[in-house]
């Protein structure tokens, strides 16, 4: 069974470990690779977030920049913290404002933008750099002593296509991992408030995901709550393909439930998604399953 644990948010706790928690992507840019900017205005990224919440998501993650494969991000981040404000502020406040109870994740790479949203309200903040990519979030999130979600990734989206092969990539990313958490410890960030993400997609190879998820279990050795993100990946849209052409984003859904429930089989507390419903459903009886095994 997949170790328990309680995760300090902002102003709450979360158990982790009874039940898989669901996370639900809500991407307000003009870009995302998984939505092609269906929600970049305000008032339909709104709808979003609430529709996902009554289908049963337990989280919101709020992002205002994409990372998609060939993104700008990091080095050189095509958004300004003033702009992913701009679009990410009015939607987190909106939604607080309905849903006092909301739990909302800022989804977020740059320290301003962090401690913005988690001043005014938001409980998580969900950096994909690992805390690398702004030399103030480390501290920052510290000091705001909020949920944070650290992710592995191999270099920047703008470099995923050229990077070389990996000949062990559950080594390697359970070795970096290991180290983006010390360095988050190191910091200040209490470990009670770090939840592990290895990162399915993101600087990997398509067929070096695959060992990552069989593996996945290997990962509870860091010691901390594990989330699973392998909703609408390339992975699935090329182990989907039809004629020679990826399936796209949106005809990815059957395929996401796969991965998705054989991560929760292999420990995963969390797991990001954008189809929410059938992603609570399907990990209800994953969890049946999961709660089974030695």
């Amino acid at each position: 069974m997949r170790p328990s644990f309680t995760w300090r948010l902002r102003s709450r706790t979360l158990e982790l470990g009874p039940r898989t928690l669901i996370m639900g992507v809500l991407n307000v840019t003009p870009d995302s690779f998984s939505d092609g900017g269906r929600f970049f205005e305000p008032r339909a990224a709104v709808e979003r977030g609430l529709e996902m919440l009554d289908a049963g998501a337990d989280i919101l993650d709020v992002g205002g920049e994409s990372t998609r494969p060939g993104a700008l991000a990091g080095s050189q981040p095509a958004v300004s913290a003033e702009e992913e404000l701009r679009r990410v502020m009015p939607v987190i406040e909106e939604i607080r404002r309905q849903r006092a109870d909301a739990i909302i994740s800022i989804d977020s790479y740059k320290a301003q933008v962090a401690r913005t949203a988690i001043e005014a309200g938001a409980e998580i903040a969900n950096d994909v750099s690992g805390l690398r990519w702004d030399g103030e979030m480390a501290r920052t999130l510290a000091g705001l002593q909020c949920g944070v979600v650290l992710m592995h990734m191999r270099g920047r989206p703008s470099e995923w296509r050229t990077l070389p092969a990996l000949a062990d990539a559950v080594a390697l990313v359970s070795r970096e991992l290991g180290e983006i958490a010390a360095s988050a410890l190191a910091a200040g960030i209490a470990r009670e408030r770090i939840v592990l993400d290895p990162g399915f997609g993101f600087g990997k190879r398509l067929d070096e995901n695959y060992p990552l998820l069989a593996h996945f279990d290997d990962l509870h050795q860091l010691g901390f709550p594990l989330l699973a993100g392998v909703s609408r990946k390339s992975f699935i849209g090329r182990a989907l393909a039809t004629n020679g052409s990826d399936a796209p984003p949106q005809e990815r859904l059957y395929g996401s439930l796969a991965a998705m429930t054989a991560a929760i089989l292999k420990g995963a507390h969390m797991v990001r998604v954008h189809d929410v419903r059938p992603a609570a459903q399907a990990a209800r009886i994953a969890d049946r399953i999961e709660s089974l095994s030695q």
